[in-house]
């Protein structure tokens, strides 16, 4: 039935924007943590990536969270001698997580996952509305 097969679709879309989000997540929880040692490097941001595949069980493409990569964009620095994680010159390093970006990731993803919601939910009542047809 191509209505269960359009579920399927959607329902992997889901999967793989909420294992987005949890990536984000985790970038924002740690914008501001530094490293435990000095000179040593803090967190460094993570970047989902997903993967198409073929499913022959459904005969149609799906989505699936792929690897997740670090991102290799330098760290940001701030002087502040005072600071435990500070290397022999006073510079800290900081993690290359940008806030904003990562609330604009944050929004997109959402949508995303809305689009596929309201997708699986449509389709549920038209399965519905079919079987109340069928019935009178």
């Amino acid at each position: 039935m191509d209505l269960m097969r359009t579920i399927s679709i959607a329902a992997s879309g889901l999967k793989a924007q909420s294992g987005r989000m949890r990536v984000i997540a985790e970038n924002i929880a740690n914008a501001d943590s530094t490293a435990a040692t000095p000179g040593a490097d803090p967190y460094r941001r993570k970047v989902p990536t997903f993967v198409n595949s073929f499913d022959r069980e459904l005969g149609a493409h799906t989505v699936t969270l792929g690897r997740i990569r670090p991102d290799q964009s330098d760290f940001r620095t701030r002087y502040d001698p005072a600071h435990p994680a500070a290397n022999e010159e006073g510079v800290v390093k900081l993690p290359n997580v940008n806030s904003l970006i990562e609330q604009m990731d944050m929004r997109e993803a959402q949508r995303s996952y809305e689009a596929n919601l309201n997708l699986v939910t449509a389709t549920r009542r038209m399965i519905s509305r079919t079987i109340e047809i069928l019935r009178a």
